[in-house]
C-alpha cells in the first residue's frame, strides 16, 4: 500500500495528463452546491479554484510536475487564514474580514498543486463537539441528517464524508479533527505538536492547537499530512523533525507490533457499541500477527478536567484581541468600553462567552494557583505517564467518541455532557502527540464508529502504520448514499 485514495488517484491522473484538474474541481463545485442542505461550507471560492485548475492544466499541457496532490479540491476549515477569501471562524465578530496574507498550510497545499474550493463551518472559534455554536448554523452529518457531525470541525468532515472533496484541513485543540471524523466515518489526523505550522492559524489555545488532514483513506491522510508538514521560520514552535517513510509504513504488516489498550479510555462513560468495535480492533491486530495487550495511562482520567481549565484559560488572553478596534465586527457605543462590551456582546456566542469567564477567572488572582497552574501540573503527570505506556508499546489504542452521532440538540442544554464527547481525545492534545482517527464498522443505529490510534511525539510513521493495516482490516461502513463499502472502495 502507498499513498492512494480519491485524492491520490485525482493527482496521478492529472499528473498523467489523462483528465483535467478542471473537470476535478468543476465536479467538485457540482457536488458542494447539490449538498447545501448540508452546512457544510461558509463561503465557495468557485472562480478562484477554477482559475487555479486551469493554471495546473496549462502546466501539465507544458510538460511541468504541478505537484502530488495536482488537481485534487481541498476544503479549509474557517479558522485557517486565506487571503482571498474571508476568515471568519464561524463567529460574528469576525464578520467582513478578509486576511492580507495566507496559512503556511495554504502556501504548501497550492505548491503541492491542490485546489482550494472554500471555507467549511466550524463550532465558533473551534469551542465545541457538535458544530451547532456556528454564526452560520449546524452542520448535518451526511450518513443521518438528523444528527450532528462532531466538532469542531463539523463542515470539513461533512464535506469529505459527503464526497463533496475528497481532502479537507481543519484544526485539532482538543480532539475537534477525531471526533468529527469518527462521528462521519472517515479518517481525521492529528499530527504531533509543532509538526505542522500554526502560522495563520486563528488561536483559540494556542499550546494544544494543531492543524491535521481529514480524508477518506489513511493513504489520502498520509498524502495531505506529508505535504503540509515541516519546519516554518514564521512558527516559533515548529520543530525540524523529519517525516520518516510514510509510503514504507503504509505498506509494512503488523506482526510484531505491540499496541496497548488505554484502559482508562475504554471503560466506564464509553457506550457498548463503540467498546465492542474497539474489541473487533483489537483482535483483529491480534489476528495480524501484532501483540496487544492492556496498558494503564492513570493521568489520563484527569485529562479532560486540566483541559477544559487549560484551554479556555489560553482563549481568553487570545480573544481579547477581537475589540471591535482593528477588524471585524464594531457596535457602535458613546465610549470605547462601552464599544468593546457591545461588540463582544453581540459578536461572541453563548459557547465562547461561557469559555472565555471561564478562562479569565482560573487566571485571576486568588484562583491561578488553584486551577491554572494545577492543571498544568497534571498536563505533565499526562506525559509522563504516556512516555511510561510507551516504554511497553509502540502505539495505543483507545474509542475516539464514547459514542456514534448524537442528534441535534441532544447535549446543548447540558454543557458538561457536550464537554464529555472530548473524553478519549483530549489527552493526546495535552501531551502534544499524534493521533488518528480511523473507521472500524458501525455502532448503534448503523452509524460509523471511529478508532483512535495513537503514538509517542513524531511517532507518525508507526500510527500510519497501525491505522493502515486496521483500515486493510476494516469491517463495512455506512456511506452517505446509505449504501455499504470498505475504505478501500473506489468513489
Amino acid at each position: 500500500m502507498s499513498f492512494d485514495g480519491p485524492a491520490a488517484r485525482i493527482a496521478a491522473a492529472v499528473r498523467a495528463g489523462e483528465r483535467s484538474a478542471t473537470s476535478a474541481v468543476a465536479e467538485s463545485l457540482a457536488a458542494i452546491d447539490a449538498a447545501g442542505e448540508l452546512g457544510a461550507f461558509n463561503a465557495v471560492t468557485a472562480d478562484a479554484a477554477l482559475a487555479r485548475a486551469e493554471a495546473i492544466d496549462d502546466a501539465v499541457a507544458a510538460g511541468d510536475d504541478p505537484g502530488p496532490l495536482a488537481g485534487a479540491p481541498v476544503a479549509l476549515k474557517d479558522n485557517i487564514c486565506t487571503s482571498g477569501a474571508p476568515t471568519t471562524c464561524s463567529s460574528r465578530i469576525l464578520e467582513g474580514w478578509t486576511p492580507p496574507y495566507d496559512a503556511t498550510v495554504v502556501r504548501r497545499l497550492e505548491a503541492a498543486g491542490a485546489v482550494v474550493v472554500g471555507k467549511t463551518n466550524m463550532d465558533e472559534f473551534a469551542m465545541g463537539s457538535s458544530t451547532e455554536n456556528s454564526a452560520f448554523g449546524p452542520t448535518r452529518n451526511p450518513l443521518d441528517p438528523e444528527r450532528v457531525p462532531g466538532g469542531s470541525s463539523g463542515g470539513s468532515a461533512a464535506s469529505v464524508a459527503g464526497g463533496l472533496t475528497p481532502l479537507a484541513l481543519a484544526s485539532d485543540t482538543g480532539g475537534s479533527i477525531r471526533q468529527p471524523a469518527a462521528l462521519c466515518g472517515i479518517v481525521g489526523m492529528k499530527p504531533t505538536y509543532g509538526r505542522v505550522s500554526r502560522y495563520g492559524l486563528v488561536a483559540f489555545a494556542s499550546s494544544l492547537d494543531q492543524i491535521g488532514p481529514m480524508a477518506r483513506t489513511v493513504g489520502d491522510a498520509a498524502l495531505l499530512y506529508s505535504v503540509i508538514a515541516g519546519c516554518d521560520p514564521l512558527d516559533s514552535t515548529s520543530v525540524p523533525e523529519p517525516l520518516g517513510d510514510l509510503n514504507g509504513a503504509l505498506a509494512a504488516d503488523v506482526d510484531g507490533l505491540r499496541v496497548g489498550i488505554v484502559s482508562e479510555l475504554s471503560g466506564e462513560g464509553i457506550d457498548g457499541d463503540v467498546l465492542s468495535r474497539l474489541d473487533a480492533a483489537a483482535t483483529a491486530l491480534t489476528g495480524a500477527g501484532a501483540y496487544v495487550g492492556e496498558v494503564s495511562v492513570p493521568a489520563a482520567v484527569y485529562g479532560l478536567s486540566a483541559y477544559f481549565l487549560i484551554a479556555p484559560a489560553e482563549a481568553s488572553s487570545n480573544l481579547a484581541r477581537y475589540d471591535g478596534v482593528r477588524y471585524g465586527l464594531r457596535v457602535p457605543a458613546a465610549g470605547a468600553v462601552d464599544m468593546n462590551v457591545a461588540t463582544r456582546t453581540a459578536g461572541f456566542g453563548d459557547e465562547v462567552k461561557r469559555r472565555i469567564m471561564l478562562g479569565t477567572f482560573v487566571l485571576s488572582a486568588g484562583y491561578y494557583d488553584a486551577y491554572y497552574a494545577k492543571a498544568l501540573q497534571v498536563r505533565t503527570l499526562v506525559v509522563r505517564d504516556f512516555a511510561a505506556a510507551y516504554e511497553r508499546f509502540d502505539v495505543l489504542l483507545a474509542p475516539t467518541s464514547p459514542s456514534v452521532a448524537f442528534r441535534f440538540g441532544e447535549r446543548t442544554a447540558d454543557p458538561l455532557t457536550m464537554y464529555l464527547s472530548d473524553a478519549c481525545t483530549v489527552a493526546s492534545n495535552l501531551a502534544g502527540h499524534p493521533a488518528v482517527s480511523v473507521p472500524f464498522g458501525s455502532g448503534a443505529d448503523g452509524l460509523p464508529v471511529g478508532v483512535q490510534v495513537m503514538a509517542p511525539a513524531f511517532g507518525e510513521d508507526v500510527m500510519f502504520r497501525a491505522a493502515a493495516a486496521l483500515e486493510r482490516l476494516l469491517a463495512d461502513v455506512p456511506r452517505p448514499d446509505g449504501a455499504a463499502a470498505t475504505a478501500a472502495a473506489k468513489p
